[in-house]
């Protein structure tokens, strides 16, 4: 069979893949630490539909979690042996985040799947329904036309990629690692823009980071007797921007932007009167950091220039010094290793993307994180990348059907032409 006569073999799917689209929207799979029962019903749907296509092994493995429906977790991994061991990966998630503020959906109700104008709307249809759909309609292919593939194909469905993958992803790394190898490569296509023209690769580092300066409150007609905490956290602010664009300005045009960034989220402080300087001053500053630079250094750099700048200011009460810093970590996570962009996965995902589209995509990096970067601090060479409209965790959230058939024909030039090396 000419491999064009494949690719028009997943447009007959079709209304298979909607209905099965559907099908997995209509099974609410909420991640527990937002409040749902989690995974369990999803993935026995799954199971049953998939547990007679021939897949060489289907593989589960359940993580406790007394949150969840059945006190477990389930992630499913199915297996096509290709001629070598080297595997590619295709991730894809079971969990979905909560429907949010229900009188915003004004398509459908979120677990209740409406398809129109090509579109299958409901909670999960993009995020991650989509990719999910899109890489079993390549494997059926690939199966019922016993097609044996260069390299080993694993579909992996996994559990809490909304709340960090513990449950999901970073458990079967830790407690399976023999399932992996540095020959493997994976493609997660939980990210990309709406024409397919974008491969992700690399990702900066993020750090949410409290800080909460004590000064001395006093009455704002006399502020020689006080320290406001509120001008010296703004003062702060000021001069971690200064730092940032002096020793921390390295430019990676793998990102957009491309520069290090911090900026001032959220701020508060105790004074409830116009008339009071406040003792108190906390702000969050989230940080997007190239992979270049260590957290640790940054966070050190932060403390030196807190102290620069309280000795400017210092004050003495009942033995104790003024002002002082206190910091809170919210969110620490260092970026992995980025994907080569000669990597074989980029390069095969390039050239499919021109062969099949058209496109040349943009090669690129994300302030965000991806489970993509579990992969890669392992070593495993990952690219992030669908076609979607981007409506995930929205009200009316909905899938392209066409997105989803023309993903799984570029899913299948993978399985097709992804070699060794």
């Amino acid at each position: 069979m000419y491999l064009a006569d494949i690719y028009k073999e997943v447009e007959s799917l079709r209304d298979y893949g909607v209905k099965l689209l559907t099908d997995l929207i209509r099974i609410p799979a909420v991640n527990p630490e937002y409040g749902g029962e989690g995974e369990y019903d999803k993935a026995e749907y799954l199971l049953n539909v998939i547990k007679d296509w021939g897949f060489d092994e289907i593989k589960t493995i359940y993580v406790p979690d007394p949150r969840a429906k059945k006190s477990v977790r389930p992630n499913i991994l199915a297996f096509i042996k290709g001629s070598s061991e080297d595997k590619l990966w295709i991730l894809t998630h079971l969990d979905v985040v909560p429907p949010g503020d229900l009188s915003a959906w004004t398509v459908t109700k979120p677990f209740e799947p409406v398809v129109k104008d090509d579109k299958v709307y409901g909670r999960g249809s993009e995020d991650n329904g989509q990719a999910m759909v899109s890489s079993l309609l390549a494997a059926k292919i690939l199966l019922e036309k016993d097609i044996k593939p260069h390299r080993t194909i694993v579909l992996a469905f996994v559990s809490d990629e909304e709340a960090g993958s513990k449950y999901g992803l970073d458990h079967i790394i830790r407690n399976f690692r023999e399932l992996f190898s540095l020959r493997d490569v994976a493609l997660v296509p939980d990210a990309g823009q709406s024409d397919g023209g974008f491969i992700e690769v690399a990702e900066k580092s993020i750090l949410w980071i409290k800080f909460k300066i004590k000064g001395l409150q006093t009455h704002a007609s006399t502020p020689h007797k006080g320290l406001n905490s509120h001008r010296i956290a703004a003062e702060y602010i000021i001069e971690i921007d200064k730092l940032l664009h002096e020793k921390y300005n390295n430019v990676n045009k793998l990102f957009e932007p491309p520069t290090t960034t911090c900026e001032p989220t959220s701020v508060s402080n105790p004074s409830q009167s116009p008339n009071i300087i406040p003792g108190e001053h906390e702000f969050v500053l989230d940080c997007r950091i190239l992979p270049e630079y260590k957290i640790e250094n940054i966070i050190e750099d932060f403390k030196d220039l807190f102290n620069r700048i309280g000795d400017k200011h210092v004050k003495k009460l009942d033995d104790k010094t003024y002002p002082s810093l206190y910091i809170d970590i919210l969110m620490k996570e260092e970026a992995a290793e980025p994907t080569p962009v000669d990597s074989i996965i980029v390069k095969t995902l390039e050239e499919a993307l021109e062969k099949l589209r058209g496109i040349k995509p943009r090669i690129g990096g994300i302030g965000g994180g991806t489970v993509a970067s579990l992969f890669r601090r392992i070593g495993i060479h990952t690219a992030v990348w669908s076609t979607i409209d981007e409506t995930a965790h929205m009200p009316n959230e909905y899938s392209r059907i066409k997105n989803m058939i023309e993903d799984a024909k570029i899913m299948l030039y993978l399985m097709l032409n992804l070699r060794k090396k």
